[in-house]
């Protein structure tokens, strides 16, 4: 009995060592700490190119001319090169143009994550006499959402729940970003059958954050360590959602959140998507601001049992109270 008892005190002994060399914690991961978000962030995403969002005509002397369908190109390309010219902004497809001389050259493009190349012959407008592609372009785009959760140490951020996508519904294929301060100054509520809204303006003063992804749960990125943490609470991640009564952290008035309490209606524990559980809005405060779930109030975090579990995603259009949550599981690790 005695040795058995030095065996097992050993093994322990032998566990903790490779705790502390490894930094593998004796702790379950769903113990992890956060800070609860649910405060408005204003995105200003970049393409890492110049997106075309459509087409138009270039007068010339001979006629028109659209030199861009011509070569084939396509609304939501993202133009990368033009005669071996980096394009990373809307600005330089022109002096790339100018730089080739005004020949025909090739031109690369990203198309649903693709690299595409093509051959293009610039039209000179007869009034400019400059070259063009008769291109409608874009090189960035800018929203606002809700924070969910910044990781403690790295301070790793978490938003939104979902994709950043186009007019097409496909996720945006986007480059570095910035996040800045955003205030909430009106709401339009949602009604049956018609999404709601919250209006904000950007408080460019300061940048908070600076974005790296965008993927199908969300914006992720790293705050700033000169950032104000004091007023965030901090709570543990808590890996199991249940039916019942929950917390929702969000802001429909200025620049801080408040609590709102939800219920948790269904849950789909199946589910690898962004749409893991069901809820309802409960609080009365809360409908009658904005009449339930609104766009911009994806990604507010929700809490459940005194842990973070998930954030809003999606409103049901036939019923603004209700809507889907992403699992707090399916955000972490991006």
């Amino acid at each position: 009995m005695h040795k058995l008892k030095r065996t097992l005190w050993s093994l322990l002994l032998a566990v903790g060592l490779l705790a502390a060399l490894t930094g593998w914690s004796l702790a379950s991961a769903s113990e992890r700490e956060v800070y609860v978000g649910g405060m408005p962030a204003g995105f200003t995403l970049g393409m890492d190119g110049a997106q075309i969002v459509g087409f138009c005509e270039v007068l010339t002397k001979e006629g028109t001319r659209s030199p861009a369908k011509e070569a084939g190109l396509e609304a939501g390309d993202i133009i990368l090169s033009l005669g071996g010219v980096k394009i990373g902004s809307a600005s330089d497809i022109d002096a790339a143009i100018k730089a080739c001389g005004g020949g025909r050259e090739e031109i690369i493009v990203r198309r649903q994550g693709e690299r595409v190349s093509a051959s293009v012959q610039p039209a000179c407008d007869a009034a400019s006499g400059r070259g063009k592609l008769g291109v409608l372009v874009r090189d960035s785009i800018s929203g606002i959402g809700t924070v969910t959760y910044i990781e403690t140490g790295s301070l790793r951020f978490g938003s939104l729940g979902h994709a950043v996508a186009g007019e097409d519904g496909k996720m945006m294929d986007i480059g570095r970003g910035e996040m800045f301060r955003c205030s909430i100054v009106d709401v339009v509520r949602g009604e049956r059958g018609r999404a709601g809204e919250l209006k904000g303006l950007f408080l460019n003063d300061r940048r908070v954050a600076v974005a790296d992804k965008n993927c199908a749960q969300g914006i992720y990125g790293y705050f700033d360590r000169a950032y104000d943490f004091s007023d965030l609470r901090r709570v543990s991640v808590g890996s199991q959602v249940h039916p019942g009564e929950a917390t929702l952290y969000t802001t429909v008035d200025g620049v801080s959140p408040c609590e709102y309490t939800v219920s948790i209606v269904k849950v789909d524990e199946d589910s690898r998507s962004n749409k893991n559980f069901v809820l309802k809005v409960t609080d009365d405060a809360l409908l009658a601001e904005t009449g339930g779930i609104v766009q911009g109030m994806s990604g507010s975090p929700i809490l459940q049992d005194g842990k973070l579990i998930g954030a809003v995603t999606h409103v049901f259009l036939n019923d603004p109270t209700r809507g889907y949550g992403i699992a707090i599981d399916n955000m972490l690790g991006n």
